[in-house]
């Protein structure tokens, strides 16, 4: 078997899919056009060559206050030659939607449903897109960088006075 350069490859056949190539690292990344990753991923995971088999996880990152303000990020993994690589799709703030990859692998259904959850990004042709870690009746998506936060003062022994006084403890 023979290792391909996946760039070089991807760079040929899904033209106008690939954006940009960033290597930082050691680590390759290719932004992909979102409407193009369900093709993107399949070139990648079919390709002779290539044959990135193995989707290692999905994550959702918010650049808040710039513009694309999301990325969702797909980290796949050839067994076969031992590569890793990951895929980019930057969305807009408003209606940050990108197609399921869950045809692709079925392992993506509860990565995306997390992304769903907790950043807002709507996953195009998802077979089940409910919430997977808060309630349904939570309104928000806690992990954006805008979401307001909703601490409480913590207690200790300078301030133990006036927390106390504040607690809403059960009435008798």
């Amino acid at each position: 078997m023979t290792a391909f350069d996946p760039v070089e490859l991807a760079q040929l056949t899904l033209k106008d899919a690939v954006q940009e190539v960033i290597e930082f690292r050691g680590e390759l990344t290719l932004i992909i056009e979102p409407s193009k990753i369900v093709d993107a991923c399949l070139f990648f995971r079919d390709t002779e060559g290539l044959e990135y088999n193995f989707l290692e996880d999905i994550t959702a990152v918010d650049y808040y206050p710039q513009e694309p303000r999301f990325a969702v990020c797909y980290h796949i993994y050839s067994m076969v030659f031992n590569r890793r690589l990951r895929l980019k799709a930057l969305l807009p703030a408003e209606e940050p939607r990108v197609p399921s990859v869950c045809s692709v692998w079925p392992s993506a259904n509860f990565q995306e449903r997390e992304a769903l959850d907790l950043m807002g990004i709507i996953f195009e042709g998802h077979p089940d897109p409910r919430r997977i870690l808060m309630p349904n009746d939570w309104e928000g998506h806690p992990q954006r960088k805008d979401y307001p936060l909703g601490y409480e003062q913590v207690q200790f022994s300078f301030n133990y006075d006036d927390i106390n006084r504040r607690k809403p403890y059960a009435k008798e």
